[in-house]
């Protein structure tokens, strides 16, 4: 693997044969949650396909020339051709690996298949994800002498790592970077012992027998299990808005914001996500639209404050957006306002899109009891409705979802699995 810059890109990448570039930032959680799964598959693939760095924050034209507009991207290359089909965002090992397949021969893909070995591993305790839950789970576990694997499809921290700030944690006079709040308590928890394996794709969970698949060779088991899987934005499931996913249209105001300096920005949503990441893009955007379905926002009355008080924030009250539509540089948002059902334009360079958070239950919402919004029900102890599966932090059904919160769920579990255990 290579790390190149913009004059080096003919030489190694047009006229490199087969290639993917990888186009990263710093502060940004999701380039360092797929940075191991690109090094780890160029051992694999690195004598058939060449694997490139580029910094994007060094790099601006190059990577807006070749149509980079979130980061991680993703670009596929062979012989100086640019594959059609680019991964940004939050990438998935596998997706990476379906297209490196497509760039070689099939026989050639066996032979390197071949190369991967299923193996198989222990332990007392999964933690099935690396929040504030199932970061405190794992260190009251860990002290507890509880051997513990932690598993995390992105890196430790959860949202808090893509929150620019963190105001309301206690201990802490002045507001704390959530990517540092997060760095400070993984680090705490991986020093106690807890085992970490970070960035893997978790390709099947099997609840009843205690087993987790990551990245389709490794089989983990354990005696007892916790889930904390945390929640995913909602999608609005409008026309474009797949389509413009990591190219214009974004979920991650700390991975995205830095690249719409002096430019205009439309923001989707009215709630304290929403309302405070509006803040933190003023930082850099020079003028922001928000969109807001209701007559009025949701926040809390401090955030708002702060929002109107904001000459680069304007809101538009009781509209939707209904599409979105790639016009050069700029994406044009349809939306319709919902008290005359007419239906204008906002022309801008990028849209932030904050709608709330669904659960991230997908590989076994089957198994357990959730209430009617498709959380996990549990009891005072953060057990399920299953034997030796524990649920904490967002993922579960409560009345609020705070760090706080969720670091408490998974003090409780925790507590509880090391009295049962000892």
């Amino acid at each position: 693997m290579k790390e190149i810059a913009s004059f080096e890109f003919d030489t190694e990448v047009l006229s490199g044969g087969k290639v993917v570039v990888d186009f990263y930032s710093t502060e940004c959680p999701p380039c360092e949650a797929v940075a191991p799964k690109f090094e780890g598959l160029s051992r694999l693939y690195g004598n058939d396909i060449k694997f490139v760095k580029i910094f994007r924050q060094q790099n601006k034209p190059l990577a807006e020339s070749l149509g980079v507009r979130s980061s991680p991207t993703l670009l596929f290359f062979d012989n100086g051709v640019q594959s059609p089909v680019s991964l940004s965002g939050g990438i998935k090992r596998s997706d990476i690996i379906h297209q490196l397949d497509r760039m070689l021969s099939s026989d050639r893909v066996l032979e390197i298949k071949k190369e991967i070995k299923p193996t198989v591993s222990e332990f007392d305790v999964i933690i099935l994800g690396a929040g504030p839950g199932g970061l405190t789970a794992g260190l009251y576990l860990c002290q507890s002498k509880v051997n513990t694997v932690m598993i995390d499809i992105a890196l430790p921290g959860g949202q808090v790592s893509t929150t620019h700030e963190v105001s309301n944690y206690p201990g802490f006079i002045d507001p704390q970077p959530g990517y540092m709040l997060s760095h400070n308590m993984s680090e705490q928890t991986k020093l106690c012992g807890t085992v970490y394996k970070m960035a893997v794709d978790v390709t099947q969970i099997d609840l009843e027998k205690k087993q987790v698949v990551v990245d389709e060779f490794e089989t983990i088991t354990a005696k007892k299990i916790i889930i904390a899987t945390g929640t995913s934005p909602n999608l609005m499931g409008i026309p474009g808005e797949k389509e413009m996913k990591g190219k214009g249209i974004s979920y991650c105001a700390t991975c995205d914001a830095k690249y719409y300096g002096d430019k205009e920005v439309v923001v989707i949503g009215g709630g304290n996500s929403a309302v405070e990441e509006a803040d933190f893009i003023s930082r850099f955007a020079s003028k922001i639209t928000m969109v807001h379905q209701f007559d009025a926002l949701t926040a809390n009355k401090q955030a708002q404050d702060k929002l109107f008080a904001n000459p680069k924030i304007t809101v538009l009250f009781s509209h939707e957006p209904r599409s979105f539509v790639r016009q050069g540089d700029k994406i044009i948002t349809k939306v319709e306002d919902l008290k005359t059902q007419t239906v204008s334009e906002l022309i801008s360079d990028g849209v932030f899109v904050f709608i709330g958070m669904k659960p991230n239950i997908e590989l076994f919402r089957d198994k357990l009891e959730l209430d009617k919004w498709g959380y996990i029900k549990t009891n005072e102890d953060m057990h399920t409705s299953l034997p030796g599966i524990y649920a904490v932090g967002d993922v579960i059904s409560k009345k609020y979802r705070q760090i706080t919160t969720a670091v408490a769920d998974g003090t409780i579990a925790a507590i509880a699995i090391a009295k049962e255990m000892s």
